[in-house]
């Protein structure tokens, strides 16, 4: 039976599945909440090797998985919130981030974080207004 409130999850392999109690993704009306992408590659499970560039194309490509399985694309994301370790690598997750964000660009908070899941650098989650 459809959920009366239209929410319901969002999974896809082409991401990594959730290491703990939540979902991928969370649909609640037109909206997807795509919770916090760490560098995961999706077929091991296991952390991408290289440094904060390759960790932050590695997040984007599964955030851009979670948004595709709805139905959707980068371009449809308003929001991200941005988790670093280390603010020195903001400059270096920026020109990475640009690639991806171009004409559309989402509203966006950058936050240094104590520690990440998995010793990751960087961890970002998203808002993606549905087509």
């Amino acid at each position: 039976m459809a959920d009366p409130r239209n929410i319901h999850t969002v999974s896809t392999a082409q991401a990594p599945a959730a290491i703990g109690p939540y979902a991928q993704g969370v649909v609640a009306q037109n909206f997807l909440f795509i919770s916090g992408q760490i560098p995961l590659d999706p077929q091991t499970g296991e952390m991408v090797d290289g440094g904060i560039e390759d960790q932050t194309h590695r997040v984007i490509q599964n955030l851009r998985a979670v948004a595709r399985a709805a139905g959707a694309d980068l371009e449809h994301v308003v929001k991200t919130t941005i988790y670093l370790a280390d603010m020195h690598d903001f400059p270096a997750v920026n020109q990475v981030y640009a690639q991806y964000f171009q004409s559309s660009l989402p509203a966006r908070a950058t936050v240094q974080v104590a520690a990440l899941p998995r010793g990751a650098a960087v961890e970002i989650e998203a808002v993606v207004l549905l087509p």
